[in-house]
């Protein structure tokens, strides 16, 4: 009887943290979110009212039974007939009968709103999501953003369908409770009440002991999971295996899995205990309705006292009486606490848009590719652009500093320059990934920020160090680039990215599965597939991170071939790792705390023995002579 959600949240809640409030701002922003399903709020409220009343008649059913079997004290006849016993029976089998389909009614309401609520608030916060700029992802845990979308998301639908709900059926419980049993009998409902201080006592003990149990439990719970989620991926499994740490790992798990089950074992002996003493409680309420009822009972109506049925009546009330009593003496923390999931989404809902859309995009013709960078600032701590317009130089933490340039159609341009140069920098700001704070990126003169970033992407396509792939098939993984490709375009691009042949030597081809994050594929094979995606956009810029130092040669020379073909006939901003970039390279920029300190030619740059000598001197001298990256064979 006492295993009510009520009891559980009355207990569970976190006073140490001090009372939430509730805000009327996020009450009101609530209501926006929940205004659309006001229909459904207002049949389950109905519904939950008739389910409260149908709930009090089987009591005054077994207290009219009762009555009716004891004989008249004058007649000494009793008033129940076989056809009242036959119409009472149908009562008690009808009555729950009508309760249940009420209630599943009102379920079906319930988890109508509560699903539509939860698609609503999980579609608009990964949308939103979507639309942030990539300093977000590199700021924000990935399993902070995973959690607010679906555990708060779900947190949020559980104040709707189960919070309120419960909120207002404990209120129409206690209420129509109360009121039939004063009606009934008021010495008999004052005694019942005056036993409430032996629950509320208690289960505010207890359920401090039970909350510092769970924030413990929480704590294992939590290094377990952390546990689970480093060494279950591939890269954790790969870790283990090639220190030969299994065994270490396995007692590491079981004795956090240990410290989990042993305070799950206090805290099932605890609440147990628990609910041992809520039901002596009860019982001593009950023994009290029936002890000093059954007084009432022996002086009879005529003597002012009850009819014998009543007891019967009052006992079965008891238990509708005091879990509803208990629960709302805390209402305002479980009411302010389930609001918490929706403060939490709302949160990610309230974040600024980085990326923006324009409110009226320029739509490029003929794109020639043209890529510029006139005086661009930029630096990735600095949060407020307004204050970057009018901060002197040095006053901020600048990655970039006034660098300005033009990639002519179908040049190669080279970024060079120590780690933290700003080079990948530069290759973020080209495929609009970040804003500029200051100055402008242009593609054929148009602003970047003036176009749509889908647009932006169709123009300027981007092939990084790392690959990343979908946990799909080969062919899922290459229409990412271009949903609309048919097959024949797609095994063009492959043929030109040199990974065709070794697709088709797949187990399934095409439809193989690459695993997570493509681990069942080599590094070569990854790149060359990400260099195939960029072929099939058929971007006129290319934006690519050519590293290959980590390959073997027969993978390094398909690669390099490849990225010549990506590069031929383009506008290429190249982060350069190899000789043959800097040598063929149209325009070499070489950068340096930001700045671009020189700018030209390989040979122009050697005799000018600057900075860009000395980086060729440790990075690239050693590298055997290549042919020209962008020379490619005649008809590609």
């Amino acid at each position: 009887m006492f295993h009510g959600s009520g009891w559980w949240s009355f207990i569970n809640y976190d006073d140490s943290r001090g009372r939430p409030t509730i805000d009327r701002a996020l009450l009101a922003r609530v209501g926006r979110w929940v205004r659309p399903y006001a229909g459904s709020i207002a049949a389950t409220m109905v519904l939950l009212l008739l389910i409260s009343l149908v709930e009090l008649v089987p009591p005054l059913l077994y207290g009219r039974l009762i009555n009716d079997l004891i004989p008249d004290p004058v007649t000494g006849r009793v008033a129940l007939t076989p056809d009242r016993i036959n119409l009472l029976a149908l009562g008690l089998l009808a009555v729950p009968i009508a309760g249940s389909l009420l209630g599943v009614w009102q379920r079906r309401l319930s988890a109508g709103l509560g699903e539509g609520l939860i698609y609503d608030l999980r579609v608009a916060a990964y949308d939103h999501v979507q639309r942030l700029g990539l300093r977000f992802f590199t700021e924000t845990k990935t399993g902070d953003i995973i959690s607010r979308l679906n555990n708060d998301v779900v947190g949020a639908q559980s104040a709707v369908t189960n919070t309120i709900p419960n909120l207002v059926s404990n209120v129409l419980t206690l209420v129509t409770t109360l009121a039939i049993m004063a009606s009934l009998d008021w010495r008999l409902t004052l005694l019942a009440v005056s036993v409430l201080p032996l629950f509320l006592l208690p289960t505010r003990r207890v359920g401090r002991m039970l909350r510092d149990i769970r924030r413990e439990a929480s704590e294992h719970n939590a290094a377990m999971s952390s546990q689970l989620q480093e060494t279950v991926n591939v890269s954790g499994a790969l870790l283990v295996r090639t220190f030969g740490r299994q065994r270490d790992a396995v007692q590491r798990y079981a004795s956090t899995a240990g410290s989990v089950r042993d305070i799950g074992i206090r805290n099932a002996v605890i609440g147990r205990w628990f609910f041992v003493g809520l039901g002596i409680a009860s019982a001593i309420g009950t023994a009290l309705v029936y002890g000093v009822g059954g007084h009432l009972a022996l002086l009879g109506p005529a003597g002012g006292g009850i009819e014998p049925g009543l007891i019967v009546t009052f006992a079965a009330y008891i238990g509708r009486l005091y879990m509803p009593l208990t629960s709302l003496s805390n209402v305002q923390v479980e009411f302010a606490t389930s609001l918490v999931s929706f403060e939490r989404v709302f949160e990610y809902l309230d974040l600024p848009i980085e990326i923006a859309e324009p409110t009226e995009p320029v739509l490029l013709d003929d794109v020639r590719g043209r890529l510029a960078f006139d005086g661009v600032w930029f630096g990735y701590a600095v949060r407020d652009p307004a204050a970057a317009v009018g901060s002197a130089d040095e006053d901020l933490p600048w990655t970039l500093r006034d660098v300005s340039f033009a990639a002519e159609p179908g040049q190669v341009v080279a970024l060079v320059g120590p780690s933290g140069a700003g080079k990948s920098t530069i290759a973020y700001l080209a495929a609009r990934l970040y804003d500029p704070l200051r100055g402008s990126v242009t593609l054929d003169g148009v602003d970047l920020r003036r176009l749509a970033p889908a647009k932006v992407a169709a123009h300027v396509t981007m092939v990084s160090q790392e690959t990343f792939l979908l946990h799909d098939t080969v062919l899922a993984n290459l229409r990412f680039a271009r949903p609309d490709a048919d097959d024949g375009a797609i095994q063009a691009a492959c043929r030109a990215a040199n990974i065709h042949e070794r697709i088709l030597q797949m187990p399934e081809g095409y439809a193989t599965i690459v695993g997570e994050r493509g681990y069942r594929l080599s590094g070569g094979e990854k790149q060359r597939l990400a260099v195939a995606r960029a072929l099939l956009c058929n971007a006129e810029v290319v934006v690519l991170d050519e590293a290959t130092s980590h390959l073997d040669s027969e993978n390094e020379a398909l690669v390099q071939d490849a990225l010549a073909r990506v590069m031929h006939g383009r506008t290429s901003l190249v982060i350069a790792h190899r000789l043959s970039t800097v040598l063929s390279a149209d325009l070499i920029l070489v950068l340096e705390q930001g700045r671009v300190v020189e700018r030209g030619r390989h040979e122009g740059l050697m005799a000018a023995q600057g900075r860009y000598q000395q980086l060729f001197e440790t990075q690239f001298r050693s590298q055997p002579d290549e042919p020209a990256l962008h020379r490619v064979p005649s008809g590609v």
